[in-house]
């Protein structure tokens, strides 16, 4: 059986007046390289829109929807909602459990003790809703399985403030490994893009998937797109107004952009409780996520939805490398970016194998005629992209 530790995806997309990731700003998010300064889309914007994609690829189809719920609400609607409108527990008694649950799983600073401490010695009732102190990252079966601890804890309880001591008393080691050892507790979301604990009581889970910011190939071009509204009541009668009701302007951005993708596969593997199978379907999806899911504001202003115009798989034992080198000097506008940006990427792609030695690798590639020739061999061009994804599903499949 072949070892690939590795599966690398790199991917070429064009975008033309376009705002695909916006600064704080409101301005399209850029990065220094080469000595050029190139637009870029985040590697959390790029993952958001792969993980919410809901089209016939969407991840959330091949794990029967156990995504990972990430939200700062997640104890209320999961836990705190359930057990009063469905198990008819008290409310101050379940608000009580599940504010304790939370800080057992969680974690509770010393602030928030404190705040805690502060609201029971001044008598404030407890406020109608929980939520943790920034976005967590759990999946269903761990959320099921918090709530049904819960509510055993609420049916040998009384009196809400012994609820900590009950929560404490209650989660024992061994219901702590239980947690743990939930089959892809953590849901799919995690076991792909990985979420760091800070406590002992939930799994830790390193991304098996490494994502890295796209950026374009060539050096930024950006204009500033001036635009007015019309009011249209205003233009009526006789004290009709002339000029624009709203006057206001925008940053847009058009560029050829680089994306890179490397799979730990036996991480994928792992992560998704040794389940081979799925995960060679995960990756199978994320090659179409990839080619074909755009990122992107002012959707209903500058349609930027495009498919990729170059998909590179390779599949290695060997650490993966990124291919952005090949574009550390930008490539040239004229007479076509695609067309100097593969001959970028056939240059660097060369010199790599020659001083590293090859890879199995298998491509698709818009209009590059015979320019990545050297670098594929007959039989590494895929005919379609529902073709290389099964190709990077099978090698998944064959990894030892």
């Amino acid at each position: 059986m072949a070892t690939h530790r590795f599966i690398q995806i790199h991917s070429l997309t064009s975008y033309p007046a376009a705002l695909l990731n916006r600064d704080d700003a409101g301005l399209a998010k850029r990065i220094p390289f080469g000595g050029a300064t190139r637009t870029r889309i985040s590697s959390q914007c790029l993952k958001r829109h792969w993980r919410t994609a809901d089209d016939a690829e969407a991840l959330k189809n091949c794990v029967g929807g156990n995504v990972s719920v990430r939200s700062r609400l997640s104890f209320e609607r999961h836990v705190l909602t359930p057990l009063v409108k469905d198990d008819g527990v008290d409310p101050a008694l379940a608000h009580a459990v599940t504010e304790a649950v939370m800080a057992l799983v969680l974690g509770e600073s010393a602030r928030a003790k404190a705040e805690k401490k502060k609201q029971a010695d001044d008598g404030d009732a407890a406020a109608p809703g929980i939520q943790s102190n920034q976005v967590t990252v759990l999946g269903r079966p761990e959320l099921e399985f918090l709530r049904a601890e819960a509510r055993s804890i609420c049916a040998s309880l009384n009196d809400a403030k012994e609820a900590a001591k009950a929560v404490d008393k209650h989660f024992t080691k061994e219901r702590k490994e239980n947690l743990r050892a939930l089959k892809l507790g953590a849901g799919l979301d995690a076991a792909m893009f990985g979420r760091m604990v800070t406590g002992d009581t939930l799994a830790r889970v390193d991304a098996a998937l490494h994502v890295a910011h796209a950026f374009t190939v060539h050096g930024e071009q950006a204009e500033s797109d001036y635009f007015s509204a019309v009011d249209d009541l205003r233009q009526e009668g006789p004290e009709a107004e002339l000029g624009a009701g709203h006057i206001n302007s925008s940053e847009l951005t058009s560029g050829l952009y680089y994306g890179y993708v490397a799979i730990d596969v036996p991480g994928l593997v792992g992560n998704l409780g040794a389940d081979r199978k799925l995960a060679a379907e995960v990756a199978r999806r994320m090659v179409h996520l990839i080619a074909t899911v755009s990122p992107g504001a002012k959707l209903g202003s500058t349609a930027p939805h495009a498919c990729a115009s170059l998909m590179l798989a390779e599949a290695a034992s060997a650490q993966p490398r990124t291919l952005a080198n090949a574009f550390l000097t930008p490539v040239r506008i004229a007479p076509n970016p695609l067309a100097n940006a593969y001959d970028a990427l056939a240059t660097h792609l060369g010199e790599l194998d020659g001083c590293y030695g090859r890879t199995a690798r298998n491509a698709i590639a818009l209009g590059a005629g015979d320019r990545l020739a050297s670098v594929l061999n007959l039989g590494e061009r895929a005919p379609s992209l529902a073709e290389l994804a099964r190709w990077v599903a099978a090698r998944v499949e064959e990894t030892e």
